[in-house]
């Protein structure tokens, strides 16, 4: 098939686009470069890349010509950066949006496949279970309000003109390659240099992490699933953050100590108690859901990142 991926240059985008290569698809990249670029030499070189903005309508529609499925990952990422940029999330989110599901309809693209986010949960996340789709959800963020808005955007336009569209609620993507602006590598970074881990507040908070291979595996399965579907990303596995710093400090053999500080103001809203998903309905649409535990995830990601580096 031919698939086009926007901001296919990111972490999970990048990714996707390797295994789809793979597998014998021909891909086209829509990426901005903004936060740079992830795609590896060998991938850049199997696909089309074009450099623009997604709420390029024109853009847009010229990328996704004779295509049979889209991804649109493209988005403002990172909870400082979010934070810092309400207005820009939403426009990229919402026009972005807007103009995949009409490039989609004017070039008989048969299925959208949108990434969506565990954030969207918010405060629900203190029910007691794995969080399901079901569960009513309590978007507090420019960032969950909008990817919130687009799921019912998506689920409209199957509606009402038969657009076969997943909304991917991704639960704490982690993996090789991935920036600092996320937990995982930024505890990485301090733990090889020493330097202390740096908690915001108790520690005790948990999450679902999902290893990047996971992800990627669940993504290329629903790929031309019909109907209108909202489904989680999850590992189902709840670890805190305190014993997320000490595992990478043993994986690491690092000397560094554990600094717990207050959260900035501004991300009051991004921050839960806990947070864990249940993938069941993947498992029943797919007969699969992620397996990758959190410590062997966090090896594979010394050993392709660090190790190398660490006995140059």
């Amino acid at each position: 098939m031919k698939i086009l991926i926007t901001g296919g240059a990111g972490f999970i985008g990048s990714n996707l686009a390797k295994r789809l290569v793979k597998e014998g698809h021909t891909v086209v990249v829509l990426d901005s470069l903004l936060r740079g670029n992830k795609l590896d030499k060998w991938t850049f070189s199997k696909i089309k890349f074009v450099k623009g903005d997604v709420r390029s309508r024109k853009l847009v529609d010229e990328c996704s010509e004779g295509c049979d499925v889209i991804f649109h990952f493209a988005a403002v990422l990172g909870v400082d950066i979010v934070a810092d940029n309400p207005v820009e999330t939403m426009d990229v989110e919402v026009v972005g949006t807007r103009n995949v599901v009409e490039a989609a309809e004017k070039n008989n693209v048969k299925f959208v496949l949108y990434a969506s986010t565990s954030g969207i949960y918010s405060h629900s996340a203190i029910v007691k279970n794995a969080l399901t789709e079901e569960v009513l959800v309590d978007p507090r963020t420019s960032y969950a309000m909008a990817k919130r808005y687009n799921e019912i955007y998506l689920a409209s336009h199957h509606e009402e003109r038969n657009l076969n569209v997943i909304s991917l609620r991704f639960f704490n993507v982690y993996g090789w390659n991935q920036d600092n602006r996320m937990v995982v590598p930024r505890f990485f970074e301090q733990a090889l240099e020493n330097e202390d881990i740096t908690v915001f507040g108790t520690g005790n908070q948990t999450r679902d992490f999902t290893y990047i291979d996971d992800t990627v595996e669940a993504c290329f399965r629903l790929m031309g699933i019909e109907g209108c579907h909202i489904i989680n990303i999850a590992n189902e596995a709840e670890w805190c953050i305190t014993d997320l710093a000490n595992e990478i400090k043993f994986i690491t053999g690092s000397s560094s100590k554990l600094t717990y500080i207050e959260a900035p103001k501004k991300r009051y809203d991004y921050e839960v108690e806990r947070r864990v998903g249940s993938s069941e309905k993947l498992f029943e649409l797919t007969n699969y859901k992620p397996l990758t535990n959190l410590k062997s995830g966090l090896e594979q990601i010394f050993q392709i990142n660090y190790a190398e580096k660490i006995n140059a």
